[in-house]
């Protein structure tokens, strides 16, 4: 049944806890795979709550970071959630969103890289390229990240990163969407 009914009380406030943060948009079709591990589910719904809503970084770094993750690992499910985020956040450009979407991943990203967007966004983005596509963060990359972001701002950034690679491996691996047919 949607949304799911446990027999476990348990189980059953995981699903209400779940609820509670999506709040008026309801349960998502990601929601719906995790609850068949009420455990999981609880823990990712802290966790992600937590990227979401507990960190320092403007909407507008976060949904860039989530966006080109989902670009990069193909997750199309996670690029139609968030594009509309990032859309709505101030001064965000066409331009930004088709470079999030267009460019490539490469070693060299940090010459291609759009001069109209601005500092942050760039150092951002090759970041989150790095962090995807290599795992392994050159050190020329991370100096870049320490001029515009303090540490605590760097960790969110990372974390970011790294719990969306995790959400858009979950969302590719599981078919969860239509787009990833």
């Amino acid at each position: 049944p949607i949304p799911p009914e446990f027999e476990n009380d348990d189980e059953q406030a995981v699903v209400e806890r779940v609820k509670q943060r999506r709040g008026d948009e309801g349960l998502l079709e990601l929601d719906l795979a995790l609850l068949h591990s009420p455990p999981v589910a609880d823990g990712w719904n802290s966790f992600l709550g937590a990227i979401r809503t507990g960190t320092t970084l403007p909407a507008s770094i976060r949904e860039t970071i989530i966006c080109r993750v989902a670009v990069l690992n193909k997750a199309w499910y996670e690029w139609e959630q968030h594009m509309p985020l990032l859309r709505a956040c101030s001064g965000i450009t066409e331009s930004h969103i088709s470079y999030i979407f267009n460019s490539p991943a490469e070693e060299d990203t940090v010459f291609m890289i759009d001069e109209e967007l601005d500092e942050k966004y760039r150092a951002v983005m090759l970041y989150t390229d790095c962090m995807t596509v290599n795992v392994k963060v050159e050190d020329a990359v991370f100096e870049r990240l320490k001029k515009s972001f303090s540490k605590r701002e760097i960790v969110e950034i990372s974390s970011t990163v790294a719990a969306y690679n995790c959400v858009s491996r979950f969302l590719v691996a599981l078919d969860v969407g239509v787009k990833n047919r």
